[in-house]
């Protein structure tokens, strides 16, 4: 037998000891036995109507242990605002507990009226057990008119929490905390009161299997009357779709098949009729004004596609779902780390392209015109965190989280920004242009009103819009509420219905302009592209009225993040459609016979 035979019999042996060890109980497989503890931890409060105004648990005089501890969290997880930390809950796996004591606690006024303000506010708790998530009620108010004629209302603060659990052999399944009505303190009054905190504990067997336990979480989702509605959310974006692709067909494509028939003819009569889209043919392809944040646009606009694309696919294979703690800012700061090679990438070969190769890109600015997405979201950011630290709530980040995403700037983003933009710059190719530009641009006619870009910027975001409407007020009520969003499957084909929609307005809007010899075309399919997020934010105003949401945290949260979030659309929906308008105008141009 060999040398390498006996290693091999050797590691192979090592590898079949190893698999038929017993599985050990761990926190990490989930797996226990019988009166061991399971990790549980306290995260935060808030009131229910403004789920981005969160503070830790102990910010309420809650009973504290004698050491509290706080668990090491992903930087997904603390840009969620989750605030982890142990407590004195003790509940072991499959052990019943009655009226356990937590401890004695004696409120003086101060805390008093702190619990007094989270009742009235109708503040809940959130809490892990085994990576579940659970929540509860910090009490109750009641319209007692005779006991308390002068408020009119009465206080309860729950002083006993029952949880019921189900487990499945040697796991955990569900939990769910109830707060007992029954046994309450009341705190209307400012005064020294004494409560006892209690817990019990009750567990039940399940035939639920592990794999299937989130499925809880997802019900409310699975609901009938929410299924009819995605599906008629997709119903009226595909007839959306239909309809602009026969008017399509109808008002303009066979007319332009007309005309490149009729253009490719080599009679000289028709030579000189040039009239309409073939006689911008030596501006049609003219630089447009401010070229380097076009190309900028570009580039973050196909930065941001590619990432939203990451993010579907990371969401169908199972890494993004409700309740995986920070999972989903986590995957975004990754991704958007990753893909910042492609901005630099588009945005200096389209630059080294417009520029022609015989000329100077200015690639000493890739670091500052690479891409104007991080900058107004950078700004918004130092002012909502700055208001969330003034009212001490969870969403401020800690230093440490700020220099960790500094360090990913620094160390990820902007090298991988530069070598996009190196490498897109040595390896670019010269901009294809069937038509040679005239040295001085011809004049654009008086247009009428609904022939002008306002108008036609108006149509372009308010049909798109018309189609997503339905499907971003369940996006909204997921993001600013307490729903679960989880048909990701319907969301990406809105996505995409929302992508050839935009593609559809653009090649006709942008044919509709050069029929009436307007050359400047780049900028308009930007801005028409991208103006559905001008409809989206307005949405937000409808959104906002509508809901319970109070607060100026709460209030500057919405319209801040959304306002970035909308950017982001603008940048990316801008992108596709000027590449779409380009794509078409080459098509034309072409075509024809130009001498």
């Amino acid at each position: 037998m060999t040398k390498e035979e006996i290693i091999f019999i050797a590691l192979v042996s090592f590898l079949l000891v190893i698999s038929l060890q017993p599985v050990k109980a761990s926190k990490y497989n989930h797996h226990y036995t019988v009166g061991e503890i399971v990790p549980f931890f306290v995260n935060k409060i808030g009131p229910l109507n403004n789920p981005s105004e969160t503070y830790q648990y102990f910010d309420l005089p809650f009973c504290l242990p004698d050491r509290v501890i706080e668990e090491t969290e992903t930087l997904g997880e603390v840009l969620n605002g989750d605030r982890l930390t142990n407590s004195l809950y003790e509940i072991r796996f499959r052990e019943d507990k009655i009226l356990e004591s937590i401890c004695n606690k004696s409120l003086n006024r101060e805390e008093v009226e702190k619990f007094r303000d989270a009742v009235k506010n109708d503040f809940y708790f959130q809490m892990y057990y085994d990576d579940l998530p659970l929540w509860g009620f910090i009490g109750k108010v009641e319209e007692e008119l005779w006991n308390h004629p002068e408020t009119g209302r009465c206080y309860q603060l729950f002083k006993h929490v029952e949880f019921n659990i189900l487990y499945n052999e040697d796991r955990v399944i569900e939990i769910i905390a109830l707060s007992d009505p029954n046994s309450s303190v009341d705190i209307t009054e400012n005064a020294n009161t004494n409560v006892e905190f209690t817990y019990s504990v009750s567990w039940n067997a399940t035939s639920i299997q592990f794999a299937n336990r989130m499925r809880k979480y997802l019900r409310s989702s699975l609901l009938p009357e929410q299924q009819q509605a995605h599906w008629f959310s997709i119903i009226n974006s595909v007839v959306i779709v239909v309809l602009l692709a026969g008017l399509s067909s109808t008002l303009f494509i066979q007319n332009l098949r007309n005309e490149l028939r009729k253009y490719s003819d080599e009679d000289e009569e028709t030579e000189k009729e040039e009239v309409g889209w073939k006689h911008l043919h030596g501006d049609v392809f003219r630089y447009p004004p401010n070229i380097s944040l076009f190309c900028a646009i570009m580039g973050s606009g196909t930065q941001l596609l590619t990432l939203f694309c990451f993010l579907f696919v990371l969401a169908f294979l199972g890494v993004i779902y409700p309740y995986n703690r920070g999972a989903l800012y986590t995957s975004f700061v990754v991704v958007y780390a990753l893909t910042s090679f492609i901005a630099g990438y588009t945005a200096a070969s389209f630059r080294t392209k417009l520029a022609g190769t015989g000329q100077e890109v200015v690639y000493k600015k890739c670091v500052s015109d690479w891409c104007p997405l991080p900058w107004p979201a950078v700004f918004t950011f130092a002012v909502l965190n700055t208001v969330a630290i003034s009212y001490r709530a969870t969403a401020a980040l800690p230093f440490g989280t700020i220099a960790a995403l500094f360090l990913i700037w620094t160390v990820v983003v902007i090298p991988f920004l530069c070598a996009g933009g190196l490498i897109g710059r040595l390896y670019s190719s010269d901009f294809q242009a069937p038509c040679a530009t005239r040295r001085m641009p011809l004049e654009i006619p008086p247009l009428p009103w609904y022939r002008k870009m306002p108008t036609q910027i108006f149509l372009g975001g308010l049909l798109p819009f018309s189609a997503i409407f339905i499907e971003l007020h369940y996006l909204y009520a997921s993001m600013w509420g307490h729903k679960i969003f989880i048909v990701y499957s319907i969301l990406f084909i809105v996505f995409i219905i929302l992508i050839l929609i935009t593609v559809i307005l653009s090649i006709g809007f942008t044919y509709f302009q050069l029929s009436v010899e307007d050359h400047e075309w780049w900028w308009s399919s930007l801005l028409r592209g991208g103006s559905t997020s001008v409809f989206m934010y307005s949405y937000c105003f409808i959104f906002y009225g509508r809901s319970s949401m109070s607060g100026f945290l709460q209030l500057s949260f919405f319209f801040g993040y959304n306002a970035c979030i909308c950017y982001a659309f603008f940048l990316m929906l801008g992108t596709i459609g000027f590449y779409a308008s380009l794509l078409f105008v080459r098509h034309i141009y072409r075509v024809v016979k130009l001498e």
